[in-house]
């Protein structure tokens, strides 16, 4: 069975951030160092039969140049070549995109930076997972938004947002980074959403839910940003939407479209 992967990303800086410390990958594109923000959704689609990857990335807003470590998050992102071994190829993209991130710190001189990777690889087999850190990735189906990425945080006080417990930019002296795989099928109808914190602390997943109920992927990108700017967009906001689509074979659309003349 073949599908369409259609896609909308957006990514903005929020009210309050001077800069925008998130970046993405979408179909090979992603923002460079040059560029702040997305203000206008990228909007296309790609075929199932084309490995693709979609994902999102936090730089640690309170680390010095989270935006460098997020930058080089969606830059090596960029280089995976999708095999047929997909968990390792994203493991490998997790071991190598930490390592630049330590080593870019070293040589700049900084004590600390980091970001955190929330990443889907479509493929015509299915759908494969990959995060670490607190950025999140949602499945809607059939009126239905279930989580299905794993945080990584750890306990904190009560009304106190908890701390990451690991993302990209450890050194492998102070800790052995472990992302979250998970593998699944996916079908016809099926949206997934991938995002920063700037959006799933400002936006309940009760108003995301009926967003992604109402809309297409096109105009429900740009209302849940306009949702999280209206609540204060206290954070940088980037979101990514993928919708699956069957794609029909010629003989399946003749025959709908005889289907339709004889009604």
């Amino acid at each position: 069975m073949e599908y369409n992967i259609l896609y909308s990303c957006i990514s903005h800086k929020g009210k309050l951030r001077a800069i925008n410390q998130d970046n993405f990958i979408c179909n090979g594109d992603y923002i460079n160092t040059d560029d702040s923000e997305i203000e206008y959704p990228l909007i296309g689609a790609v075929s199932s039969k084309t490995p693709t990857l979609f994902g999102v990335f936090d730089g640690l807003g309170g680390e010095a140049r989270g935006e460098i470590a997020s930058y080089i998050a969606a830059k090596t992102a960029s280089t995976i070549e999708i095999g047929k071994n997909i968990i390792s190829d994203l493991l490998q993209f997790c071991q190598k995109a930490n390592t630049d991130i330590c080593n870019n710190a070293n040589e700049s001189g900084v004590s600390a930076m980091g970001t955190t990777a929330a990443i889907l690889a479509f493929t015509g087999n299915g759908v494969t997972l990959c995060n670490i850190g607190d950025s999140k990735i949602f499945r809607f189906c059939d009126g239905v938004l279930e989580q299905i990425s794993k945080d990584h945080v750890a306990i904190s006080a009560f009304g106190v947002k908890p701390p990451l417990s690991q993302n990209l930019g450890i050194p492998s002296n102070e800790l052995i980074i472990e992302p979250y795989l998970a593998q699944g099928a996916y079908n016809d109808g099926d949206t997934y959403l991938i995002c920063s914190d700037g959006l799933t602390d400002m936006v309940t997943n009760e108003e995301i839910t009926k967003v992604l109920d109402s809309k297409t992927i096109g105009e429900a990108i740009t209302e849940l940003l306009d949702k999280a700017l209206c609540k204060g967009g206290r954070d940088n906001i980037t979101i990514v939407l993928c919708n699956i689509e069957r794609e029909l074979s010629w003989l399946s659309k003749r025959k709908q479209r005889n289907s339709k003349k004889e009604v």
